[in-house]
């Protein structure tokens, strides 16, 4: 299904017109209807004679309400061009034709509406017109055609026309990407709660999906979707749909919101702009205040000008919009940008990044990295996305590539065969969406970075057994998910051990230097002069507290308690006599114990209460049980 728009001038017929063809009023409130002007968007819909179905979005032509149009005009596959015979080209027209220029809407139809209004020869004053002023736009090979919404005359033949126009747009795929709705409609429907509705992109819903609500990071759970008043299971691309939710209340969505997939996006208040000025645009300087819309959003900016000094109609340039609140957004999005007083449009274009650090300005290293995102390959695309981030989930990096499902697939397989994409889990052989991936430069420069951080961490510490996994994780900033596969990769590729706690190189052994050996070996003297009357820990105190560290973790001493220690062959005999002990009839008793080891009560009942923190034993009473 496609969904078409209308755009133009104020008055001069596009609801009108947009009712003649479906029979719906798309002037949804009293107002718009009392004073019979569109304030805000109108939806309709039409079965064309070839039996196709397209979605209607009927926008504004008042200058007052060009926020509300532009919050029509995003998702649209192609435009009406509304010009009313009788006036011609007017302001409204020729700003919503920057606007479709500049939103790259490359399909239409220009319509004449009130043609019963004038005469053949007017007309042809105003088929000239109309032509000299979309012939540098995206439109300039749209067809004509001439119609009376009052008579009728000629509805018939802008019906087969739309036949014509929906043969001529790109034919639609099963969606596989990633579903986002920017909403443009909000409210609710007592029994059923929050509905919201827009054009659907990129991908899929389905009833019962989980999605979320971006900028807010609202989730909520889908429970019916409609299509002029129809009730689906399944709502692919290019549709218009109601979406009724749940766990999600009205009062916390707005236009401009966008509904997606949990993570799939991530608000930003900066993002990177190809921006080109209209020829009519007042020259821009750095820092100059705008607004900005996207989707069916729109916020206040700054503009940091990252090339030139300024930017004069009818240039292009790269700008980096500093957003006054977040919003969610997908590489190549197209925007608009406007002057807020006195209020113009004055330009727009594809957003090149969603995600930028924050850049200074004249750098060319920084205008080589927009050009490559902006011109690059597909596999150009996805490596840059990698560059500088860890490994990704894949559906993460193809919307952060800005890939549709076609050209990812056939670049991955590219970037597999080549080497250059690896899949991060090793157990993993095949990329799903949720799998875990990362270019072969950036595996190196991750490798190398744990590899640095170990080797210092077993250079400044060297009687210890290794880095703890968690002040790894911190030090790399990764998710625990990530984390882990790439510890998983590091153990397969053999250059890294892992244990439940530590991280170290395999072939790491803790080595005291010989000062501390000698002292390390005369206090284990003292152990083995009394096994089962050891010193206390202010024996152990007189070594240094990493020596005291490696004793323990090398196993040559195993701590019983805060104060008692035992050699580990001490204690495996004695843990020995107590499970014999609970194999027979006699007692285990704490006065037992000391008397068959010929030790004090101190150590005895260290001993048992040790037993009793490994589940060996249970007390009962005087006595110890089997646990």
């Amino acid at each position: 299904m496609y969904t078409l728009g209308t755009a133009g001038h104020v008055d001069h017929g596009k609801s009108t017109l947009v009712q003649a063809l479906t029979g719906i009023n798309p002037d949804r409130w009293a107002e718009e209807q009392r004073r019979e002007m569109t304030i805000d968007l109108g939806f309709a819909w039409l079965t064309l004679p070839s039996g196709r179905e397209i979605s209607l979005v009927d926008v504004p032509g008042h200058e007052r309400f060009i926020k509300n149009m532009l919050a029509g005009v995003g998702g649209l596959d192609a435009v009406l061009l509304v010009i009313a015979a009788d006036e011609g080209v007017q302001p409204q027209t020729i700003e919503h034709l920057h606007i479709l220029d500049l939103l790259g809407i490359q399909h239409g139809l220009i319509v004449l509406t009130k043609a019963d209004l004038v005469d053949a020869a007017w007309l042809q004053l105003v088929h000239e017109e109309v032509r000299e002023h979309v012939a540098a736009t995206t439109l300039a090979a749209a067809p004509l055609v001439e119609v009376s919404a009052r008579t009728g005359a000629g509805l018939d033949q802008l019906t087969h026309a739309l036949d014509g126009l929906l043969d001529s747009l790109p034919p639609r795929s099963v969606a596989s990407g990633t579903p986002r709705l920017p909403i443009d409609r909000v409210f609710s429907i007592s029994g059923f709660g929050t509905v919201v509705t827009g054009t659907l992109l990129d991908g899929a819903l389905q009833l019962g999906d989980e999605v979320e609500i971006q900028p807010a990071g609202l989730r909520g759970r889908i429970r019916g979707l409609q299509t002029h008043q129809q009730q689906r299971e399944t709502v692919q691309p290019g549709t218009r749909v109601a979406v009724n939710l749940s766990g999600v209340e009205r009062q916390a969505v707005q236009r401009g919101a966008v509904l997606c997939q949990p993570a799939a996006l991530q608000p930003t208040s900066l993002i990177d702009v190809q921006l080109r000025l209209v020829a009519t645009a007042p020259t821009l300087a750095h820092n100059t205040p705008l607004d900005l819309a996207v989707g069916t959003s729109v916020v206040a900016a700054h503009v940091a000008l990252l090339d030139q000094d300024t930017l004069g109609p009818g240039q292009t340039g790269w700008v980096q919009l500093r957003l006054a609140q977040p919003i969610a957004v997908a590489r190549g999005d197209r925007c608009i940008v406007r002057r807020p007083s006195p209020a113009q449009t004055i330009g727009g274009g594809p957003i090149i990044d969603v995600h930028p650090p924050r850049h200074r300005r004249f750098r060319s290293a920084v205008i080589a990295h927009l050009e490559l995102l902006a011109h690059g390959s597909p596999t150009d695309l996805l490596l840059q996305a990698l560059a500088a981030t860890s490994p990704l989930e894949w559906h993460a990096l193809v919307a952060r590539a800005g890939l549709d499902a076609e050209s990812s697939v056939r670049a991955r397989t590219a970037l597999c065969n080549s080497g250059d994409l690896l899949i991060v889990q090793p157990e993993q052989t095949s990329i799903a969406a949720d799998t875990l991936v990362t270019s072969r430069e950036r595996w190196a420069a991750l490798r190398t970075s744990i590899g640095e951080y170990v080797d210092q961490y077993h250079t400044r510490w060297p009687l210890r057994a290794g880095m703890s996994r968690e002040e790894l994780r911190a030090r790399l900033d990764l998710s625990q998910r990530v984390f882990n596969a790439v510890l998983a990769r590091a153990v397969h590729e053999g250059w890294l051990s892992v244990t439940k706690r530590l991280v170290l190189r395999p072939s790491w052994q803790p080595m005291p230097t010989p000062p501390q050996q000698a002292a390390a070996a005369a206090v284990l003297s003292q152990w083995r002069a009394n096994p089962t009357t050891p010193p206390g820990r202010a024996v152990l105190e007189t070594l240094d507290p990493e020596v005291q560290s490696w004793l323990f973790e090398s196993g040559q001493l195993v701590r019983v308690s805060a104060d008692i220690a035992l050699l580990p062959e001490t204690l495996a005999a004695m843990l020995a006599w107590v499970q014999q002990r609970l194999a027979s009839a006699e007692p285990l008793t704490l006065a037992s114990f000391r008397d068959a080891w010929s030790t004090t009560r101190k150590y005895a009942q260290a001993l048992l209460e040790y037993t009793d923190e490994q589940h060996i034993t249970r007390r009962v009473g005087d006595e110890r049980i089997a646990y």
